[in-house]
């Protein structure tokens, strides 16, 4: 029992330090050799392609119709829409800033469940979105417009929209997400985003400067980290983790991201050390932490599904 419960912290201590410096990856992709459009189409490709193979050596697993239109639909908004608006964001502002504000996922999961889905929450819930709206308020006022992009308030605004978005997929996709293997979902999802992409693909892909004689080495290992990694082997590790551990304990670890992306990213030099950041971080995190914490007999169907997906 001990030995199955530290193989899964192992996988998503793994799978959530992928995650976490993908940021800074993407952000050095988006800065020197892809536009957003053109990342995101390339990854909805891949994860099409790599999926569809993996699900060929699997026995197929037959879809409702009106499944299909909600992983469609889900598609479209947590697949391509999240993953859009997230290379936009990092076009514009640091990799810090975007994970911060992404951590607040969870808090945005469970304001949508208590609005559509009616679920209770406690006092300890209202505590914790309290004090991760206060961080992300903190980073709002102290960013400027500079070096990161155009206007870093565009950044952020993207950042915001790519949580509501994600956090969107999450509670759209509850029902399915639980109902059929991550594998099916998966596959399903990326076709319907690749589907989606395809026209503006044959004016844009030629144009990404990653594709052309001017691409290098270090471009082609920074996009393979993306693909392989974040996009590929991080889905797998994420699953087998909510089999060894309480989805919980899974979420609680996903606070590792915005951790593994700041300190890279200020590193290699994405960003800077400062104490306002360090202050928000701490209101953010807490805050997922108090929201993310279950009571003794109770966990939200969506809070799980977070635990279970996120990207």
């Amino acid at each position: 029992m001990i030995k199955k419960k530290h193989r899964g912290i192992v996988a998503v201590i793994s799978a959530n330090t992928i995650f976490g410096l993908n940021i800074p990856v993407t952000k050095s992709l988006i800065a020197h050799w892809m536009t957003p459009m053109g990342y995101t189409i390339t990854r909805m490709f891949f994860g099409t392609i790599i999926f569809w193979l993996i699900g060929s050596f699997f026995k197929k697993e037959k879809v409702a119709g009106r499944d299909l239109l909600m992983m469609m639909a889900g598609g479209l908004l947590g697949y391509l829409g999240t993953q859009f608006l997230f290379s936009q964001s990092l076009e514009h502002t640091t990799p810090v800033i975007f994970s911060l504000l992404m951590a607040l996922t969870p808090v945005a999961v469970l304001l949508l469940s208590t609005v559509f889905l009616k679920e209770v929450v406690s006092g300890q819930k209202v505590a914790g979105i309290c004090l991760s709206i206060s961080g992300a308020f903190l980073i709002i006022l102290h960013s400027k417009g500079g070096s990161a992009g155009s206007s870093n308030y565009l950044g952020i605004l993207f950042a915001l929209l790519c949580v509501l978005s994600y956090a969107g997929y999450m509670v759209l996709t509850r029902e399915i997400s639980i109902k059929y293997h991550p594998l099916t979902v998966a596959k399903w999802m990326f076709l319907f985003s690749a589907l989606a992409v395809l026209p503006f693909s044959f004016s844009e892909l030629p144009g990404q400067k990653i594709y052309s004689g001017e691409s290098s080495a270090h471009s082609f290992c920074l996009l393979a980290f993306a693909l392989l990694f974040s996009t590929s082997i991080a889905f797998f590790l994420m699953p087998y983790a909510l089999k060894k551990l309480e989805a919980s304990t899974v979420s609680i670890f996903m606070n590792l991201q915005p951790v593994v992306a700041s300190v890279v990213a200020i590193v290699v030099g994405q960003d800077i050390f400062t104490w306002d950041k360090v202050l928000a971080a701490t209101l953010v995190l807490a805050g997922v932490y108090l929201v993310s914490l279950k009571g003794a007999n109770r966990e939200t169907g969506a809070e799980a599904d977070v635990a279970r997906e996120m990207v």
